[in-house]
Formats: structure tokens, C-alpha cells, sequence
């Protein structure tokens, strides 16, 4: 998210088709949203404006979950991108931070190579 800010190129080439095309969004955790303000403040004021961004709430079936992570941010994240039944493969984990997602059920799409292809962070732990 603090990329988003800085006005990285991919994620906001995401944010446009997000905005542009019926059947995109882009889900932001609010663990991960308050983490961002933090290490970059106003953020949180600027993603939030954005027309194709959902922020996501934490839900009291994810708080266990989320608070036995080590991270709140990353723990929220994850827990948005299971799978559920309304979306059987889950969501896409957008990061410049790949490595923080290796042998996690996600799968990630890293923005930091420019690698615009959805894969599971460690190709050994799921096939898609």
C-alpha cells in the first residue's frame, strides 16, 4: 500500500483497471491499511479515496486468526485472500514483498519484478 502511494507503476496500473472494469476490485485489509498509514501517514486518506479500492473489515471470525499472526497486517491480508465460497480460489495477494508470502496458502502476484502472473508464493506447497 505504501508503494500505491508512492505512485509505483503497476499498482497503478491495478488501480485504474480496478476503477475501469466491471468485475475488478481491489480489497484492502484494514489491519494492512493501518500499517501502511503508519509507515507512510496520509495513506490511508489517499487509498481510501479511490473508487476501486474495498476496504476490508475485520471480521470477529477472522480476529483469532489474525491476532495469533505475527504480524496484523500480513495475518488480515492472508485471511482476506482464503478461499470462501463466493470466491472458491481466493483472492491475489498484490505485493512488492513476495518472499513474505513464501509456503502461505495465497497465491501473489509480485508487483516488485513487474511479474504481472498470479502464482503461489512457493511453486512446491499448490498447484493452481
Amino acid at each position: 500500500m505504501v508503494a500505491a502511494d508512492r505512485g509505483d507503476t503497476l499498482i497503478s496500473r491495478l488501480i485504474h483497471r480496478a476503477h475501469a472494469e466491471p468485475g475488478w476490485f481491489l480489497g484492502a485489509a484494514a489491519c494492512a491499511l493501518v500499517e501502511a498509514d503508519r509507515a507512510r501517514p496520509g495513506t490511508a486518506d489517499r487509498l481510501t479515496a479511490l473508487p476501486g479500492l474495498v476496504v476490508l473489515p475485520l471480521d470477529p471470525v477472522a480476529v483469532p486468526a489474525v491476532a495469533r499472526g505475527r504480524d496484523w497486517a500480513d495475518a488480515h491480508t492472508e485471511w482476506a485472500a482464503l478461499p470462501v465460497p463466493e470466491r472458491p480460489d481466493g483472492a491475489v495477494v498484490a505485493t512488492v514483498r513476495p518472499e513474505v508470502w513464501r509456503g502461505r496458502p495465497v497465491r501473489v502476484l509480485d508487483l516488485g519484478r513487474g511479474d504481472l502472473r498470479a502464482r503461489p508464493a512457493d511453486p512446491g506447497d499448490r498447484a493452481l
